[in-house]
């Protein structure tokens, strides 16, 4: 491990000295191309000159125990050695972690769809709390949320929504989000107290640039429409919605959000790139079983990934067995917590097998 970090520091070291050369700022794919690369290793690096320093001044103190010192001294060199014994294990562990193979995925934007399942009017109205859940995580992590089709009901709930989640690392943070989510409430539109179990499947998809996904001009079919929904000022009105669809794949796409339609003609092309990019590595990922058993489990749209107890105020992940008791600071967006407790069973399964 230490060879390949050191074989990774002197890569890093040229890559410093490449970008310090004026005449690459003209090659802006290059440069692109090398910042990227920068970046991925920065954290790598800075954390490897950190064991080096902490290895060093263990050495040093380790020299300094073999020479003549008073009482005071020895025990303070000693104390000092123990501390960077202890450091360099943690430090280890650390690096450990950062050179496992990263998702290629990890600092894209994503596509979020959800959709209302079982339970009617009430499984669209959950959708449409997981999408405000959601709104509200992004916008206090930085993110930007824009939405690229909707088809909501007459009492404000989704039957499904399509949405863009901008910000850099925004598919580290919503990878796990796919799956069936279930809620346990009683509805609004129920008159004798009863709870109902409903349910919204989300999936998440990472966008996915023009290079990645080819896509014949000739398989696509576009028409133009006029938007629909619940209401609104600009519904009707105009045809700037339009329909997508892909002939190999029969992939159906609307985009309606936007006034312009080339607008939601480019959103529905991103959604389409994404789908089909997910496709292509679901495929892939099912050649090799091992990888989609991880203990935060396949992101298969199928699979029961959480559910929402009103009446008992927690939220369970059923993935990593943990259950929360702030349903409400939960649905406002405060999700991190859970985030990072899927990354971390997810970093655990990884070195378990690495």
């Amino acid at each position: 491990m230490l060879q390949k970090l050191n074989t990774a520091e002197i890569k890093y070291t040229e890559i410093e000295k490449e970008l310090a050369n004026p005449d690459i700022f003209s090659n802006q794919e290059e440069y692109t191309r090398l910042m990227k690369e920068y970046k991925a290793l920065t954290p790598v690096i800075e954390k490897f000159r950190e064991y080096k320093k902490t290895e060093k001044d263990m050495n040093d103190a380790r020299e300094m125990l073999d020479e003549q010192l008073d009482a005071e001294m020895r025990e303070m060199v000693s104390e000092e050695y123990k501390n960077c014994q202890h450091n360099l294990e943690v430090l280890l562990d650390e690096l450990k972690i950062l050179l496992l193979p990263r998702d290629p995925n990890d600092d894209k934007n994503v596509i979020v769809e959800i959709r209302g399942g079982a339970g009617g009017e009430e499984a669209a109205l959950f959708a449409a709390v997981l999408y405000r859940m959601y709104s509200m995580y992004s916008e206090s992590v930085g993110f930007k949320t824009s939405v690229m089709s909707a088809n909501e009901t007459e009492l404000g709930g989704y039957k499904e929504i399509s949405f863009m989640i901008e910000g850099d690392g925004a598919y580290s943070r919503f990878k796990f989000e796919s799956g069936v989510h279930r809620v346990q409430r009683v509805p609004e539109t129920e008159s004798q107290g009863r709870i109902q179990t409903s349910t919204a499947t989300v999936a998440v998809l990472p966008e996915v640039e023009d290079v990645e996904i080819e896509i014949n001009p000739s398989d696509l079919i576009f028409e133009s429409c006029k938007s629909s929904g619940a209401g609104g000022q600009h519904i009707n009105k105009t045809e700037s919605a339009v329909r997508l669809t892909h002939k190999p794949s029969v992939i159906v796409i609307e985009c309606q959000e936007e006034r312009s339609q080339f607008k939601n003609k480019d959103k529905a092309l991103k959604m389409l790139r994404a789908k089909l990019y997910d496709i292509k590595q679901t495929e892939q990922s099912e050649k090799i079983a091992s990888e989609r058993k991880s203990q935060v489990g396949t992101g298969d749209r199928s699979e029961r990934i959480r559910t929402y107890n009103y009446p008992q105020g927690r939220v369970t992940d059923h993935r990593i067995g943990v259950t929360l008791y702030s349903l409400e600071s939960f649905l406002n967006g405060n999700i991190g917590e859970m985030i990072d407790a899927l990354i971390t069973a997810d970093t655990a399964e990884k070195l378990k097998n690495n």
